[in-house]
């Protein structure tokens, strides 16, 4: 899609008219992209404007702060973020010359990786941050109001999470019963078709204490299920008690410690940070859900060190095998990329015969698409998209047939459900099972909040259906 066609003289005319709202009536627009990481540090940053005098809105037409919290995991996904922003635009325009202020704002990943690029494109856009200064948020804005536009892309010195406000109660409740919480950002693992070391920067652990008072924040507020984030969340080795150096397995035995906190969950992890501590938990902590995020990415040894992954299929499905035996009822999701250059008809039957072997409850798939500044995307034998695309339908087939075979193994059991919210249909509540399925129940079945025991009745495409056990 082109850009909306408003020359820049006009917006910075028009701009110059545009009067600013009194700080306690401004109200902020967030638009996500991306990952659960990404809807963490929307969430956050909304909380740093909320000490700024900025309340969220779902309607940008009424912003007066519009952020697009950007992804760059995806071919085009920069691209993507400038046709929204040539949308933008016109309404800042609009808005303007009715003597309005929109301030335009990108941040996330493709911030990181654009720069100042996004305001040379799009010079409607007063602010460009990286996700490693959100903290900073409130300052930087106040420079924008000030007639400067600010790219703000370094890398902080300081800990943007104690630096971050907490939300307040009441914040906490309206977004629910289940909450996300990022205890590692970065990845010093250099996948070659990966753009994360690059947006995110090297690994970083956040410390024991900071973690834990959050999720009591969380739990305090009626959180009772808990997703620990990081982009390669079982890398996290973070400070503990006495400057003692933790492990994701025992921090997940500290959380289940805290009061009214029922459920915990993390993601994304990498085959090779699976220890012996973390598969225990998994073995001997009830409230760790029985369900695990492990991308494979390939079945093809040879495609898999073209990736740099640094594991083989073996070592992948050995490690499995471990998993297993620790957790007899543990689901497994994975990661695919079909198509890295040099991937042949056999390394792609590799794959396929991997998934067999596995057999997954979900997963996620996806054409390679090269990522600029990644080694992947300077690697000769790019395979054509057709080859790609036939690929990518016939794994997806059967990653779907296992998924499908899944739920339907489930009905006629007993399963412990945590309601969620209501359903879309009337008489409706959804609940979430152990393995992260939707579960509809009728809605006098329990609260929002409660955990409750169901019998699974039938599936529908992605979801359960239950009555009270």
């Amino acid at each position: 899609m082109e850009l909306n066609t408003i020359e820049r003289d006009d917006i910075d005319t028009a701009t110059e008219t545009a009067v600013a709202p009194p700080a306690a009536s401004r109200k902020v627009f967030v638009k996500t992209y991306g990952c659960q990481m990404n809807v963490y540090d929307s969430q956050r940053m909304t909380d740093a404007l909320a000490a700024d005098g900025y309340t969220a809105t779902d309607a940008i037409g009424e912003a007066d702060l519009v952020l697009l919290n950007t992804c760059h995991i995806r071919e085009k996904a920069a691209e993507k973020v400038y046709s929204e922003l040539g949308r933008i635009r016109e309404m800042k325009a609009e808005r303007a010359r009715a003597g309005r202020e929109m301030l335009v704002g990108v941040a996330g990943c493709v911030a990181q990786a654009e720069g100042s690029e996004i305001i040379r494109r799009s010079p409607s856009v007063d602010l460009v941050i990286g996700p490693q200064t959100y903290h900073r948020l409130p300052h930087v804005l106040a420079r924008v109001r000030g007639g400067d536009k600010i790219v703000e892309t370094d890398y902080a010195i300081e800990d943007k999470f104690e630096h971050l406000p907490q939300p307040k109660r009441a914040e906490i409740i309206r977004r629910g019963v289940t909450a996300f919480l990022t205890v590692q950002e970065g990845c010093d693992k250099f996948c070659t078709f990966c753009i994360v070391p690059y947006t995110r920067g090297s690994e970083v652990s956040r410390p024991v204490a900071q973690i834990v008072a959050e999720a009591e924040r969380l739990a305090q507020a009626g959180v009772r299920e808990v997703t620990l984030l990081g982009q390669n969340v079982n890398a996290w080795h973070g400070e503990g008690e006495n400057a003692e150096e933790w492990g994701l397995g025992r921090l997940l035995f500290r959380l289940a410690e805290i009061p009214g906190l029922a459920r915990l969950r993390y993601t994304t992890s990498h085959p090779r940070d699976m220890d012996d501590e973390l598969i225990g938990a998994h073995r001997d902590l009830p409230a760790l859900m029985p369900y695990l995020h492990l991308p494979v990415q390939s079945g093809s040894d040879r495609i898999l060190k073209a990736m740099n992954r640094r594991h083989t299929a073996k070592d992948y499905l050995t490690l499995l095998d471990r998993i297993r035996a620790a957790r007899s009822d543990i689901a497994l999701s994975g990661d695919f990329i079909v198509g890295f250059p040099g991937e042949t008809d056999a390394d792609f039957e590799a794959t396929m015969d991997l998934v067999r072997q596995v057999n997954y409850a979900s997963a996620f798939s996806f054409k390679y698409s090269p990522r600029p500044g990644t080694p992947g995307a300077e690697m000769a034998d790019h395979v054509p998209e057709a080859v790609k695309d036939e690929r990518l339908q016939r794994l997806q087939a059967l990653l779907l047939t296992q998924q499908q075979d899944f739920g339907a193994s489930l009905v006629g059991s007993t399963i412990h459900t945590l309601i969620e919210k209501p359903g879309r249909q009337a008489g409706q509540k959804v609940g979430r099972s152990p393995w992260l399925q939707p579960v509809i129940v009728d809605e006098k079945s329990g609260e929002i909040g409660e955990i409750i025991q169901v019998r699974i009745t039938k599936t529908g495409y992605n979801s359960l259906f239950a009555e009270l056990a």
